[in-house]
């Protein structure tokens, strides 16, 4: 059972490669760049000789994947996963990528996004004789493709697809080629790049960064891409839907190097911070980010506002997942382990701390307390996205409803709850603005509890 979440976790990445002597090794290395999507298992899937070769374990890429496991993946096509569970168990048997040995030869499945209608589809498949291996909604894609094993699978897929609900980025591995699609909304980012004559799908620029790829275009919703050794091949399976692209990849998921929905991360997290400084300026001596993903609206902030940017808070970054709590007698000391204000910056300020979401709000109210502990004068919370106030069903493992806060009390209620001597959010149009969009292009559920689908 997961921990009571006091934040969005992140949701899951893919990656895939066609015609590259050294395919594992580059997904490995394209995992590594996204593995702040996901941290409880990782998986590689390669094509040798028309065979599929799987190695897939629980923990972080670094750890599942030692120099022998990548030397055993040969071949020239390779497909990859990280997983944060937001549908089934963090089991060996939920990690992905999956794989079944179909009547067309063997298929390889990674997928970011959660099917929303997963349990009656399940319900359907057991009832034709359908057995899941794990509990995770994945493999009903598998299930799916395995219901139409007499045509191509292009087809096949045009066949299924209509009949999954939710949000679904995947990618496929055949004996044949690599395929990448897309939901007819678009919800979950994945772009395609170019590396010499490979073929490179991902779900964020960084991977392409890291391992000298050239962006090319994102796979549109509703969008069936292929790829092998004739080129790249496109085709719709949908009907485009208005766009549903996750908003919050913009706030927080997404890495702030990486272009996602074509848009720059950083540049859209520093508008967050401008547009921020607009709606809610208040006088103060300083501006300092939660670190780290509150640093980029942080810098917009004080750049919009003249008020100087500092780092207040330093973030250890290597505490393990599995650090072992000291006794309860130490309070805050699972904040303190990571954040430490400096007392030299803060004492007798007036400071500003920008995050980038307020969710459940208890770790914000203990870093309040750290940063008055330290000596501010005053505290000024601002938060570069609207009031969260309802899950995500489409990928992202979220708190129910009645755990966030700003679903059940009021802006002054949350103010005195953190502690804090003044609160602001940013708007939903400042929220718009800042990715260069409108509310047509984007789905932004969490803040407004408008789905774009129908929910299980």
């Amino acid at each position: 059972m997961k921990e009571a979440l006091d934040g969005f976790r992140e949701e899951c990445a893919v990656f895939g490669i066609w015609n590259h002597a050294e395919a594992s090794r580059m997904t490995y290395l394209s995992l590594y760049a996204m593995q702040h999507r996901g941290q409880e298992s990782a998986g590689i899937v390669t094509l040798s000789e028309g065979q599929h070769l799987i190695h897939k374990g629980l923990g972080l890429v670094g750890d599942v994947f030692s120099e022998d496991e990548l030397k055993r993946l040969k071949g020239r096509a390779s497909i990859g996963h990280t997983r944060y569970s937001t549908t089934g168990q963090n089991l060996l048997a939920n990690a992905q990528p999956f794989h079944a040995e179909l009547l067309r030869g063997p298929v390889a499945v990674a997928h970011n996004g959660n099917v929303v209608n997963h349990k009656t589809l399940k319900s359907k498949l057991r009832s034709t004789g359908a057995i899941f291996q794990g509990t995770s909604d994945t493999e009903i894609f598998l299930h799916l493709l395995s219901k139409s094993q007499d045509i191509p699978i292009i087809d096949a897929l045009k066949l299924a697809l209509p009949t999954v609900d939710g949000a679904f980025s995947l990618v496929f591995l055949t004996q044949k080629k690599l395929i990448a699609l897309r939901d007819p909304w678009g919800f979950r980012p994945l772009c395609i790049g170019k590396l010499d004559d490979s073929w490179v799908v991902a779900s964020e620029t960084c991977a392409f960064d890291l391992i000298g790829a050239t962006y090319v275009r994102d796979v549109e919703p509703g969008e069936i891409v292929s790829m092998d050794d004739d080129g790249l091949q496109s085709t719709f399976y949908a009907k485009k839907e208005t766009k549903a692209q996750c908003v919050f990849e913009h706030v927080y998921f997404a890495r702030p190097d990486s272009k996602v929905f074509g848009i720059s991360v950083y540049e859209s997290r520093r508008n967050l911070g401008k547009l921020l400084a607009k709606e809610s300026h208040v006088d103060a001596d300083l501006v300092i980010p939660v670190p780290d993903s509150g640093t980029p609206a942080a810098i917009g902030y004080s750049q919009e506002s003249g008020i100087p940017f500092e780092f207040g808070i330093i973030r250890n970054h290597y505490v393990g997942r599995t650090f072992i709590q000291p006794s309860q007698s130490i309070r805050d000391f699972g904040v303190k382990i990571k954040l430490n204000p400096q007392s030299e910056i803060l004492r007798g300020k007036r400071v500003i701390v920008i995050d980038d979401s307020l969710v459940r709000g208890t770790t914000s109210k203990k870093i309040i307390n750290l940063i008055r502990n330290a000596g501010a004068k005053e505290i000024h919370f601002r938060i570069a996205s609207p009031p969260t106030v309802s899950p995500c069903f489409y990928g992202v493992d979220t708190p129910q409803k009645d755990q966030l806060i700003a679903s059940y009390r009021s802006l002054k209620e949350i103010q005195d709850y953190v502690g804090a001597d003044s609160l602001a959010y940013l708007s939903m149009d400042g929220l718009y603005k800042s990715v260069n969009g409108d509310n047509k292009k984007f789905c932004a559920a969490c803040f407004g509890e408008k789905y774009p689908t129908a929910i299980e």
